[in-house]
C-alpha cells in the first residue's frame, strides 16, 4: 500500500511539473511573440513574465556557440535587426527547458523619408539584366547577370551601345561590381569567386575567393578603403581591397521600427551607404559605422511600370553624378536622374 502511495505522489509530483514546466514555456513565448514586432533597443532590458522568472533557477540566452546569463540587448551578444537566439531555463525542480526566439533590435532615431525629383531620364538597354551599376564621368560601367549571358560592360550615358565588354563563363551569375582605382572588382552569385579587371580595356585581371562568411554574391562598393559587399541578408561586409577574401569588420543593418535584409546593389557617397532592398522599391540610406538606416528613398511611382510588366525587373542600380542619384533596375528601358531635395 506505502508503494501505491509513493508512486501516486512520484506520478502527481511528475504531472505538476510538466504542467508548470508548460506553463513557463507559454508564458515566455507570448511574451517573445509580443515583443517581436515593438523590438527592442541596445541597453533594454528583457522584462521577462513573471511565471518564468519565479520558476526559474537560471536563464541565459544562446547565440551560436556564445551564451549569456546578462538579460539586457547588449551589443557584445545581438546586432540590429533580427537575432536567432534559445532560451535555455534551468527550474528550481531541476529541469532545462529550452526555447528558440527572434529578438529585433531597432534603432532608437525614426528613418527619415527622403524626397526627390526626377530630373533627367536616359536610354538604357533592355536586355541588361543589372547587378552593378557605376558611374565615372559621363561613362557607366555596368555588371549584367544571369547564367550563359553575363558580362561587364561600359557605355556612355545617354547612349546604349557599349564602349566594350567582356563575357563570363556560361557557368557565372554576374553580380555587384565597383570602381577601385583603375580597377573593376565583380561578385558572382553562387560561383564563391570574384573578378578584378582593368577599367580601361576591360581585361580580367586575377580571381578571389570570398570570405567563407558570405554565402552568396549580391552588391559591391567601395568607401575609399575597404570593399563593402552584402550577401543578400541583413549584413554588410567590409572586405580588405588588398585581399577580398579577408573581412575587416561587418555591420548589421536595421531602421526603427523594421528589419532589412536581402539588401543588394550598394553605392558609397559622401559618408554613407545606400542600399537596394531585393523586391522593395526603396533606397537605404545607411550609416556604415553602425548599420542604422537614417533615410529611405519610396521610388514606387518610378518602379511600378517595370515591376508590373515583370516582378523581376526591380530596382537595382545605384550611382552618383555629382550630388543627384542616377538610378535604374534589371531589363530597365531608362536610367533616371534625380536631385535629393
Amino acid at each position: 500500500m506505502k508503494n501505491k502511495i509513493i508512486t501516486g505522489l512520484a506520478a502527481l509530483l511528475l504531472f505538476v511539473s510538466c504542467k508548470d514546466d508548460e506553463k513557463i514555456l507559454n508564458s515566455l513565448a507570448d511574451y517573445n511573440a509580443s515583443m517581436e514586432t515593438k523590438g527592442y533597443h541596445f541597453g533594454d532590458k528583457l522584462d521577462l513574465p513573471k511565471d518564468v522568472l519565479d520558476n526559474a533557477e537560471n536563464i541565459t540566452i544562446s547565440f551560436g556557440e556564445k551564451e549569456t546569463s546578462n538579460l539586457v540587448i547588449d551589443s557584445k551578444y545581438f546586432t540590429l535587426g533580427d537575432n536567432a537566439v534559445t532560451f535555455n531555463i534551468k527550474t528550481k525542480s531541476g529541469e532545462t527547458l529550452y526555447q528558440d526566439a527572434t529578438i529585433n533590435v531597432f534603432t532608437k532615431i525614426p528613418v527619415k523619408n527622403l524626397n526627390y525629383e526626377v530630373v533627367a531620364e536616359y536610354p538604357h538597354d533592355p536586355a541588361n539584366f543589372v547587378q552593378g551599376f557605376q558611374i565615372e564621368g559621363n561613362t557607366i560601367y555596368e555588371s549584367d547577370g544571369q547564367q550563359g549571358s553575363s558580362q561587364i560592360l561600359k557605355y556612355n550615358l545617354g547612349d546604349t551601345k557599349p564602349i566594350l565588354s567582356t563575357k563570363q563563363p556560361e557557368d557565372i551569375f554576374s553580380e555587384g561590381s565597383t570602381i577601385v582605382g583603375d580597377k573593376i572588382y565583380q561578385l558572382t552569385w553562387q560561383n564563391k569567386k570574384g573578378f578584378v579587371y582593368d577599367k580601361n580595356s576591360l581585361s580580367l585581371l586575377s580571381e578571389f575567393p570570398y570570405p567563407d562568411v558570405m554565402g552568396e554574391g549580391w552588391g559591391l562598393t567601395y568607401d575609399g578603403k575597404n570593399l563593402i559587399a552584402s550577401d543578400g541578408t541583413k549584413n554588410l561586409y567590409f572586405l580588405n581591397a588588398n585581399d577580398p577574401s579577408k573581412v575587416v569588420r561587418y555591420i548589421s543593418v536595421a531602421g526603427n521600427t523594421e528589419v532589412y535584409d536581402q539588401l543588394n546593389e550598394l553605392e558609397y557617397y559622401k559618408g554613407f551607404i545606400y542600399a537596394n532592398v531585393w523586391h522593395k522599391p526603396i533606397i537605404l540610406k545607411i550609416n556604415p559605422a553602425n548599420g542604422e538606416v537614417v533615410g529611405k528613398f519610396d521610388f514606387t511611382k518610378i518602379t511600378d511600370p517595370f515591376t508590373k510588366a515583370n516582378s523581376e525587373y526591380v530596382l537595382n542600380g545605384i550611382a552618383f553624378k555629382d550630388d543627384h542619384m542616377v538610378i535604374t533596375g534589371k531589363n530597365w528601358s531608362k536610367i533616371y536622374e534625380v536631385a535629393i531635395k
